[in-house]
């Protein structure tokens, strides 16, 4: 599964932070059942490379899994090592991003204005995340995309919720990275569940209403 059909196939990127092994099989299975293709465990989150490699084993074929927060270019072989496929960041770092496709990974940098988001590509970035999406509009991205290439991905991060998704769609959004209003610690695998069909649905509604 490329990139692009994950995000084609459902617009959401589940970040996992603060999440531990033992519960990465029962969370992933929640979120893969409500239809998630993207599957983020930041780095910061305890033993992170184990939670990604118990993912990849059991979700790999239903989603792309990989790390978030990544900040190190030398992180980037760990993550590949534990099978993760997706190498994000809440910043933009080209020695992260060639790290990230010697690896052969997909490389989602962080950033936040225009000069930010093409350096991002020119140092081969296949998707951009907009970061903080608290500072951004459906406005501000739409305008992003006048100027960025037609097929560039744009995954909004932070500040989404439920109620708020179709409009960040339908602004332009290419995806939604959805982090503590999906999975905080503390959750349980049902609370988890639930909140993943309810985005899975606000998406599913807003891209139907797109493709009208």
């Amino acid at each position: 599964m490329t990139l692009g059909d994950a995000l084609l196939k459902m617009p959401l990127v589940a970040i996992l932070r603060g999440i531990a092994p033992a519960e990465a099989d029962d969370i992933g299975k929640a979120l893969v059942d409500a239809g998630f293709t993207i599957i983020e465990v930041p780095l910061n989150s305890p033993d992170p490379y184990a939670s990604i490699a118990a993912l990849e084993q059991s979700y790999g074929e239903s989603a792309i899994v990989g790390a978030g927060t990544v900040l190190h270019a030398e992180q980037v072989a760990r993550v590949a090592d534990a099978g993760g496929r997706i190498v994000v960041s809440p910043n933009f770092d080209e020695d992260v991003v060639r790290a990230t496709k010697r690896c052969g990974l997909i490389s989602v940098p962080g950033v936040l204005t225009p000069t930010e988001a093409f350096r991002a590509l020119d140092a081969g970035a296949d998707a951009l995340k907009l970061f903080p999406g608290d500072l951004l509009s459906p406005k501000v991205v739409g305008a992003m995309r006048a100027v960025l290439p037609k097929e560039t991905a744009v995954v909004v991060t932070g500040g989404v919720s439920v109620d708020n998704a179709a409009t960040w769609l339908a602004g332009g959004a290419t995806g939604l990275g959805i982090g503590s209003a999906l999975y905080k610690t503390g959750k349980t695998v049902d609370e988890v569940a639930a909140d993943a069909r309810r985005f899975s649905e606000a998406a599913v509604a807003a891209m139907a209403e797109r493709a009208a």
